[in-house]
């Protein structure tokens, strides 16, 4: 199965491509910008260190940071899911690149990623996407990366975050905050996989989306296939930037509750919903007069 299909993004792909005008924050690697299934000239690079740009095609940040970005923003007619490529990119790389190609959940420190959160929604960002996971911890960095979320929260920018992929049941100080959507990977059935992380704060605040078997671009050039719930987190994205560009008057509430809402009540449990991307939209629709 299309892994669109599963979260039911296809339809709404059908009559949106999204709209620059709808600011996409990937704090992730870096991106092979000139890859050419990428619409390059909506994507934009905000200053960090590293670069937005890949310098090391092979390594670990630069493979997920174009992954991810495929998935976002590449051309209809790539094998990545390209969701919406029309809404304009910002890249704030947090990881730095290294030699390895291994496939594993880049890192960073929370103040770096506070840091990138703060500095994307100084540049326009509507929605963020984050798939980090945290190191060196420290009471510190941790404050600053509330105060980093609780930002996001009271200049209504959305902020989506990878749930993690260390297979546990818990919370981290992002999976719990309450503006975040938490994401958690499933396969294409939409049953979690093994690896993703549950939690009573992913299941009441998040979503599951595909994490596993997903093509996207490789940073070389040829199309990847890889998963884990960074994999998922941009499905989540993709959808509220398609969803805030077909109704730019909503609120960020407004898209929050259709999405994690839809049309079935919550109940407690550590697995979150599927993303009904079409659900989400009817609810908007309804909710904005629209038919």
């Amino acid at each position: 199965m299309n892994p669109l299909d599963v979260v039911k993004l296809t339809a709404l792909m059908e009559g949106h491509r999204g709209s620059a005008d709808i600011y996409i924050g990937l704090i992730d690697g870096p991106v092979v910008q000139s890859h050419p299934d990428l619409t390059g000239e909506s994507i934009r690079e905000l200053p960090g260190r590293p670069g937005g740009r890949c310098s090391h095609v092979d390594s670990a940040a630069c493979l997920h940071g174009t992954f991810v970005a495929g998935i976002l923003k590449a051309k209809r007619s790539s094998t990545a899911p390209g969701i919406c490529p029309d809404c304009t990119l910002l890249v704030r790389p947090i990881f730095a690149e290294t030699t390895s190609g291994n496939q594993q959940m880049p890192s960073a420190p929370p103040e770096e990623l506070a840091t990138a959160i703060v500095e994307s929604i100084a540049a326009g960002a509507h929605v963020l996407n984050m798939s980090a996971a945290l190191v060196q911890p420290s009471a510190r960095g941790e404050r600053a990366l509330q105060a980093a979320l609780d930002y996001a929260a009271q200049r209504e920018v959305l902020a989506v975050a990878a749930a993690g992929n260390q297979g546990t049941v818990g919370t981290s100080l992002i999976t719990r905050h309450p503006w975040v959507i938490p994401v958690a990977a499933c396969d294409l059935q939409g049953r979690p996989i093994h690896l993703s992380n549950l939690g009573h704060s992913i299941g009441k605040h998040g979503l599951s989306a595909p994490g596993d078997g997903v093509t996207s671009l490789g940073s070389d050039g040829k199309a990847l296939t890889s998963g884990g719930t960074s994999v998922a987190a941009p499905f989540v994205t993709g959808a509220i930037a398609l969803l805030w560009s077909a109704f730019p008057a909503a609120t960020a509430a407004q898209v929050k509750l259709a999405l994690t809402q839809g049309v079935r009540p919550r109940r407690p449990t550590l697995i979150p919903p599927l993303l009904d991307a079409w659900a989400a939209y009817q609810a908007l629709a309804a909710a904005h007069g629209r038919k």
